[in-house]
């Protein structure tokens, strides 16, 4: 840094926070250390008694905080996003739709791995809101040599480090399955709660029925649900090994290609899930859906809503991080259940 007369640091950088007080107002920074001092600011530097400032002074192949939080924003910003003003050194990606967000974590991992610098995100396959953060970037120092940034930029490689996909699925059918609810002797709980879940990410129930526990009644239903138009279909009930459960044999014998039945989470283990032709998804919940908030169905929804094919190592990998806690009081999104 070098000592500058206030009237000469136009352009420069200042390497040191500046206080200004007012007395019985306030005591605070009015300048961070990093803020490039602009013709207005002279003024207001000179009143606070400030008639010369310390500065960085910009060499060949160093680049101020300012400049590399921008390039680092760069390397993550893509669709549906937007930065933040750059402040004290860091820039902060939001979301500018409701939608999933995908982070690239090794490569994300390789920058990260650089010195100096960093960038810090959400976690991935998470729903996301319009006006939410996303990630935020800055280099460590006030001041980095070019080449380090360069390194990260090639650890990055071309494509962005974060995606935001909008939700494409908005309309469901559902099948509760069961003779004791198509037959009228309870009532059916599962179908209320599970539309109020839905409604929750946007999705509308464009067709619902029931079905007794024979195979050949719950593929009519399903054949109904298909032709009605909705967008995924959702059978609740019957998806355990007691011997009157037809739900998963009824889904196999629907055409649907199974991607599991089975996940390693809990509450959800007793999930299905799979694929027809055209791309629609049909999933058999288990009853832990009716009764708990936080389970496999909503760790895997908003990748269906965002037409994201879940494969079967998808699934497996949920095991680590799979196990819901059962906290007094639910708290998810925000906990480690699912990720």
């Amino acid at each position: 840094m070098k000592l500058i007369r206030t009237e000469d640091a136009v352009g420069h950088v200042l390497c040191h926070d500046l206080t200004r007080i007012v007395p019985g107002v306030t005591k605070d920074a009015a300048f961070r250390k990093g803020h490039i001092v602009t013709g207005e600011d002279i003024p207001l530097l000179l009143s606070m008694g400030k008639e010369h400032l310390y500065v960085w002074e910009k060499t060949p192949g160093m680049l101020h905080e300012n400049e590399a939080a921008d390039r680092l924003a760069a390397l993550c910003e893509n669709e549906h996003m937007s930065r933040t003003p750059v402040k004290e050194g860091k820039i902060e990606l939001r979301a500018e739709i409701d939608g999933l967000f995908l982070v690239d974590v090794e490569r994300l991992f390789a920058v990260n791995c650089q010195d100096q610098l960093m960038i810090a995100t959400r976690h991935t396959n998470t729903l996301v809101r319009k006006g939410d953060k996303l990630a935020g970037t800055r280099i460590i120092p006030l001041v980095i040599e070019e080449e380090k940034l360069a390194a990260a930029e090639r650890a990055a490689g071309k494509a962005p480090l974060l995606e935001l996909l909008p939700l494409k699925r908005t309309t469901a059918a559902i099948i509760a399955t069961g003779s004791e609810v198509h037959l009228g002797r309870i009532q059916d709980a599962f179908t209320p709660i599970l539309t109020q879940k839905l409604a929750q990410v946007g999705v509308e129930v464009l067709f619902q029925t029931t079905a007794p526990d024979d195979r050949e009644e719950i593929l009519k239903a399903i054949a109904a649900a298909r032709a009605s138009g909705a967008e995924m279909i959702l059978c609740t009930g019957g998806m355990s090994v007691d011997p009157d459960d037809q739900t998963p044999g009824a889904i196999r014998a629907s055409g649907a290609e199974v991607v599991s039945y089975g996940a390693p989470v809990l509450p959800g283990a007793m999930f299905l899930l799979g694929y027809y032709g055209d791309g629609t998804p049909i999933m058999g919940l288990p009853g832990c859906v009716m009764y708990a908030k936080a389970t496999v169905f909503e760790v895997l929804l908003p990748r269906i809503l965002a037409d994201q094919p879940v494969t079967r190592r998808d699934l497996a990998a949920l095991g680590h991080g799979g196990l819901c806690l059962g906290c007094e009081v639910c708290h998810y999104p925000i906990c480690p259940f699912g990720k």
